[in-house]
């Protein structure tokens, strides 16, 4: 059944040209809730494989891959929830991203956030609401597949972020011809410990970000949100 499935999909991306491409970086978005749904295993590496061809720095490829599902997927939800709630500070491998209080990014994460909360009903002073949002991208927003991408530590760390950017974008893309939503996050490598206490991780590896991945719950209100983009006479200049 799967096989056939499989083969649907390829006939049905045969001959597929630049505007299918054009197609999907218009309409994918971050999904934020999914169906229980496994993903299949053989999906999961169509989109890995097809996903490996991004660009990289002199073809260093140094992106490299952690699939999580089934029961070691819900011990690090559990896990990270816990350290959540126990106040434990995150410490990431990678260096957080902030942004000044007066930038415009600032701003536009703000209207993204309200955006959000207007959308799941969440008002400004439910502490109890807030707390099981923000313990939903420590959850992998449920979905039942969880990519973790990772570098060695010998490689620089701005450097080999700009090439894990590309895969990144990749498999949320490639995802998107099987059905499949996606959300990236770096709350899903922000206690480091609780995934390498599940998963065998040496610690020449370096824990970049999240992707939660899966087939989306259409019925979830957040995944209604379309994010606005900044105009193109904003940010360009001709010379």
């Amino acid at each position: 059944m799967l096989k056939q499935r499989i083969i649907i999909l390829k006939q049905q991306k045969k001959g597929a040209g630049i505007m299918d491409i054009i197609e999907a970086i218009k309409t994918r978005k971050s999904i934020r809730d999914f169906k229980p749904d496994p993903v299949p295993k053989e999906i999961l590496k169509e989109i890995l494989t097809v996903s490996t061809r991004a660009p990289s720095a002199m073809n260093t490829q140094p992106w490299e891959f952690i699939v999580l599902t089934g029961d070691t997927l819900d011990k690090i939800r559990e896990g990270n929830v816990k350290e959540v709630n126990a106040g434990k500070e995150p410490n990431p491998e990678l260096a957080f991203v902030r942004w000044p209080s007066d930038s415009i990014y600032r701003t536009r994460q703000v209207d993204l956030a309200k955006e959000l909360f207007r959308l799941m009903d969440i008002k400004r002073d439910d502490k109890q609401k807030r707390l099981e949002w923000m313990h939903r991208g420590f959850r992998y927003f449920n979905a039942p597949a969880a990519i973790i991408l990772t570098v060695d530590r010998c490689l620089h760390e701005v450097e080999s972020s700009i090439d894990v950017g590309l895969v990144m974008q990749n498999i949320c893309l490639a995802a998107l011809a099987y059905g499949l939503g996606t959300c990236i996050a770096n709350q899903g490598v922000m206690y480091p410990g609780v995934l390498r206490k599940f998963v065998d991780i040496p610690e020449s590896k370096r824990l970049m970000v999240s992707i939660a991945l899966g087939y989306p719950n259409p019925d979830f209100p957040a995944n209604r949100l379309e994010t606005a983009r900044e105009p193109l006479e904003n940010i360009i200049m001709w010379s």
